[in-house]
């Protein structure tokens, strides 16, 4: 196997040792400077990979022999997981698909891993290699991995995948119809954040239907447009003055997409009996949103925080606070506070209405579940006498409830719902309770007066002006509804 190897281009000047003339640098320097920094991050990579492959290999140690053995591998790998990911600042569900990755391939493809750890091919066609020859056959995945380093050595990894996959597809000895049934159980959907508010929707679903699903998506959007313009042409050749409909295919396909989803009724229900609905089609969408009370007034244009995702804008926050249904005003007695303890197991609602406004999310370092789905866990356990109450309760994903439960991972919940989690390796991580969606002035603040002085000045007619020693103008309340005024100043402000 020889390395790949390239001629040095030149500027022109002479360059001194280190690549630089006079001062200036020098394309031969900075491909110096590239070829050091591959080998380093190389270098770091493939021991990284070597690492999380040890990890794997440890929790299977760490489970062998267990009565269990499937659920004790898995908790033993999620503990694993949540160590590695608190130093690396990752994750533990990433940590634990990056720890199955790296086994694949230090167990599978040893000789990519050290043709890509000499610097003769890269990560990229290491990704290439694995991803095509899962297909292969376990006996014949060494003819496979010879011959893929040898397609790599001198072309990028886009380039050689094609190629790649067809040589795995005369190595397989199983058929099409066989590997589309394996890719049909991998079926899946996930949801990818992204900015200004919006996010990609993906589903990996068998090819038919994914073409279906499109086809059915723009014969909608095509009659939207028909029915928008009547004379049959489509809106992006339509005259302006003509179409009251302007959103393009694309829109229209998104709109529609969103309107079946989260309105339309499946067409194979098997909670449906006899002729009548099921119960899918009266399952509706559910989302937990945090919303500042100045920002629904319309006193400042921050972002709400679609919890476990990313921030939404105002205008569909206000939205949803003001024209549906599904929206909960928390409200907390200022003065007596939210109920903190009921002497049985289940918390009550009010309590369950508090942590949810408290915890946003699940409370393991990293996780952003959000809390509406998530479970209410007792800190210290309801059969070891804890208590259910407000200081005993948090919010945790399935995930993290089990590996509570199921491994050596301990948690204490401190003043203010802090909760400190101790790791089988000793390591501690505090997370903080997020910041509170709704907080109240004690009577006597010195902001209790503010209000006071503010108050009467409005009632003198002149709420332009800021009252001394204010930090801020009064907020408008013009249009406000009485409710909602209700909601932001309960009595006795």
């Amino acid at each position: 196997m020889e390395k790949p190897t390239t001629t040095p281009l030149s500027t022109g000047a002479t360059p001194t040792a280190d690549g630089v003339v006079a001062g200036t640098v020098t394309l031969t320097g900075l491909v110096g400077e590239a070829e050091v920094a591959l080998a380093t991050l190389t270098a770091g990579q493939v021991a990284e990979v070597r690492m999380l492959a040890r990890a794997g290999q440890l929790a299977e140690a760490e489970a062998a022999g267990a009565p269990a053995n499937v659920r004790a591998h898995d908790m033993a790998l999620r503990s694993i997981a949540a160590e590695i990911g608190g130093v690396l600042r990752s994750p533990d569900r990433t940590i634990q698909r990056r720890i199955g990755e790296a086994r694949e391939i230090v167990e599978f493809y040893p000789a990519a891993l050290s043709a890509w750890e000499h610097g003769f091919i890269t990560r990229g066609h290491v990704a290439v290699i694995v991803d095509a020859g899962r297909i292969v056959p376990v006996d014949r995945r060494g003819e496979f991995e010879r011959e893929a380093i040898e397609r790599s050595l001198f072309d990028t990894p886009n380039r050689v995948r094609a190629s790649l996959e067809l040589y795995a597809e005369k190595l397989t000895e199983r058929t099409s119809t066989e590997r589309h049934e394996d890719a049909t159980r991998a079926r899946a959907v996930r949801l990818i954040s992204g900015r200004d508010g919006m996010c990609d929707v993906i589903a990996t679903v068998p090819t038919v239907i994914g073409d279906g699903i499109l086809d059915r998506l723009t014969r909608m959007a095509h009659a939207v447009q028909d029915t928008a313009d009547p004379s049959g042409t489509r809106s992006h050749e339509a005259p302006a003055r003509e179409i009251s409909d302007r959103r393009t295919a694309d829109q229209i396909r998104a709109d529609v997409f969103a309107d079946l989803l989260l309105a339309g009724t499946p067409a194979l229900d098997p909670t449906a009996f006899g002729d009548g609905p099921g119960a899918l089609g009266a399952i509706r969408a559910q989302v937990q949103v945090t919303v500042s009370a100045l920002t629904l007034l319309g006193d400042d244009e921050n972002p709400a925080d679609l919890i476990g995702r990313s921030p939404i804008d105002t205008g569909t926050a206000r939205y949803l606070a003001g024209d549906t249904s599904s929206w909960t005003r928390l409200l907390t007695d200022p003065v007596d506070g939210a109920t903190v303890a009921v002497d049985r197991y289940r918390p009550s609602l009010d309590q369950r209405r508090h942590l949810r406004a408290r915890d946003l999310h699940c409370r393991f370092p990293g996780c952003r579940i959000a809390a509406i789905r998530c479970e209410l866990d007792h800190t210290i356990d309801a059969a070891l006498g804890g208590p259910t109450n407000l200081t005993n309760l948090a919010h945790l994903c399935q995930r993290h409830h089990s590996m509570k439960q199921f491994t050596a991972w301990r948690v204490e919940q401190h003043a203010g719902g802090l909760l400190e989690w101790t790791s089988p390796t000793g390591r501690t991580y505090r997370e903080d309770a997020p910041a509170p969606a709704v907080a109240f002035v004690p009577l006597e603040h010195p902001i209790r007066h503010l209000h006071d002085a503010r108050d009467r000045q409005r009632d003198r007619g002149d709420p332009s002006e800021p009252v001394a020693g204010s930090p801020c103008p009064p907020p408008p309340r013009a249009g406000v509804p009485d409710d909602l005024l209700e909601y932001l100043d309960p009595a006795p402000f």
